[in-house]
């Protein structure tokens, strides 16, 4: 007997539920595989600090891990040690993923020696042979000391360091005056030449610019722009007019 129309919607409407009753059920079995596959790839950090260097990396080994030495640091414990790690241990780290750590270099028995008034060459020789690393540079301006002098150091001289690195500050000397470009455009050669020698500025090159509305031999084009501000040993570039 055929199906009256009813009947046929009905069997479409249980069709369509069953349907969506086993996608459904697929897309969850699908979401926790993932869910297995992302939990599976990740491992709990180790607990790194007092392990050597060796026994460190073969731990992470294996679990997957890579070591990454970040830093070395005088402290109490042996040379080669792990001091520090990051991350902490416990934490979910993915598989392949790297394990900062910062290893001991023992105890400090080095004093720092004192650099002030060293020239920058002669202090990084000076830390060298204290068994020190250069450390961080910094630079600034300073009215009457000669430049490429150390002014400050971090230790201070005599000081026992957590860190074998030593930081500096080098003088540069006074603070080069700064001049504002003056306009040569329009000027005649000979007179821009004499305008440039008595700012104490020097020409470095006189070349030729095509032009059908300046008059011969005037300036067309300057370099540095009029206006621009410019050092002492500036040198200028000028294009005249054939």
């Amino acid at each position: 007997m055929a199906k009256t129309f009813r009947e046929r919607v009905e069997w479409g409407v249980r069709t369509a539920v069953l349907v969506f009753i086993l996608g459904a059920a697929a897309f969850l079995s699908a979401v926790t595989a993932i869910r297995f596959a992302i939990r599976g790839s990740e491992v709990a950090m180790p607990d790194l600090v007092g392990k050597s260097t060796a026994d460190a990396s073969n731990l992470l080994a294996s679990k997957k891990l890579e070591i990454k030495i970040s830093d070395r640091v005088f402290s109490s414990l042996p040379a080669g040690e792990v001091v520090r790690q990051s991350p902490p241990a416990g934490e979910m780290m993915k598989v392949g993923q790297d394990a900062h750590v910062v290893l001991s270099l023992g105890a400090q028995t080095i004093s720092i020696p004192s650099l002030t008034d060293e020239s920058l060459r002669a202090a990084e020789i000076e830390v060298l042979r204290a068994g020190l690393q250069p450390g961080e540079i910094s630079t600034c301006y300073l009215p009457g000391l000669p430049p490429d002098a150390i002014i400050e150091q971090d230790p201070a001289p005599g000081m026992r360091a957590v860190s074998p690195r030593v930081d500096v500050l080098v003088s540069e000397g006074d603070r080069p005056v700064d001049y504002v470009m003056p306009s040569f455009v329009g000027m005649e050669q000979a007179e821009a030449s004499r305008e440039i020698d008595a700012a104490g500025l020097k020409i470095a090159s006189v070349g030729v610019a095509a032009t059908a509305t300046a008059a011969k031999g005037t300036v067309v084009t300057q370099t540095p722009a009029a206006g621009s501000r410019i050092s002492g040993d500036v040198v200028v570039e000028l294009d005249v007019a054939p």
